[in-house]
């Protein structure tokens, strides 16, 4: 089940290609509450709940969980690293629509070694997942090819009606 509720706030966006300028955008949101359920995908939910919902601009709030299964790419990797066990999730945040997404997840392990980075497909919830998202009414995500390091990076911009 869904809930939704409207809230206001500030949104911050950083532009430039060698220098940092601040661009201040009042906007206003909805929240949803999702939980997924043992052996889901936690991407594959993500995008789909952002296509089903058609959200064009989305950021990840909260989310606690457990993962049966983790599939990470660590920073400047070319590859994801995957593993079979029971992973608490620590931290999970991001921003999303519904065609692309720039995720990272936290997980601890029954040490409590703690790891993360990018999250892949094929993260298989454990137990469960409990997650808060937001929808950014009024405003666009889009990924552009950023010539300093060859990625796609976020680009904000109104929403277009």
């Amino acid at each position: 089940m869904l809930k939704a509720a409207t809230l206001g706030f500030l949104l911050l966006c950083i532009t430039g290609m060698t220098g940092y300028s601040q661009q201040y955008m009042h906007s206003t949101s909805k929240v949803y509450v999702l939980r997924l359920k043992p052996h889901e995908d936690l991407k594959k939910a993500i995008m789909t709940f952002a296509r089903e919902n058609n959200i064009k601009a989305g950021i990840i709030l909260t989310c606690v969980g457990s993962l049966e299964q983790f599939n990470i790419r660590y920073a400047n990797q070319p590859n994801g690293s995957k593993s079979n066990g029971h992973f608490e999730i620590v931290s999970l945040v991001g921003t999303f629509s519904d065609s692309s997404s720039h995720i990272h997840i936290s997980i601890s392990d029954k040490t409590g070694k703690t790891l993360g980075g990018h999250l892949l497909d094929e993260n298989l919830i454990y137990t469960t997942a409990e997650i808060a998202v937001a929808e950014i009414t009024d405003v666009s995500f889009s990924r552009e090819t950023d010539s300093t390091y060859g990625y796609k990076e976020l680009v904000i911009s109104p929403k277009k009606d």
